[in-house]
């Protein structure tokens, strides 16, 4: 009896698999275009928090031999600089100048870097900063 049950137990037709097959394409159409949208987003945030990192280095670097920078100029500082201070950095073209105003106020400033094409070149710290936290 369940020999004859088996039998008559047929597969799937050639109009259910075409269906699933157009069904898992309509997934696929969607779902593509958001994973390429995500990897591009998580992509700018590294090249972003990278060129945060490098300022930070940058800073290190100015305290760690006591450079002072005189009032009304600046200091320019490139990979050559900041290589004990940085790890694991794709973009190594960049240059980091820091400029102090009139009134002693020091900015930290990235040129050069991939993360110019997102924020802006030169991009300042606090620039860097506030497109991250408006991109969380």
């Amino acid at each position: 009896m369940l020999k004859k049950a088996l039998k008559n137990e047929r597969g799937l037709t050639l109009v259910e698999l075409l269906a699933v097959i157009v069904i898992l394409g309509i997934i696929a159409a969607i779902a593509v275009p958001s994973v390429s949208t995500l990897i591009n987003k998580s992509n700018n945030k590294a090249k972003v928090a990278e060129a945060v990192e490098i300022i930070d280095a940058a800073k290190l670097y100015v305290a760690d031999n006591n450079v002072q920078v005189q009032n009304g100029s600046n200091l320019n500082l490139s990979w050559g600089y900041l290589d004990p201070y940085l790890d694991h950095v794709k973009d190594k073209n960049f240059t980091v100048s820091v400029v102090t105003d009139g009134n002693g106020k020091v900015t930290y400033y990235i040129y050069n870097h991939e993360a110019n094409s997102i924020v802006g070149n030169p991009a300042s710290e606090s620039q860097l900063t506030d497109w991250l936290n408006s991109h969380k």
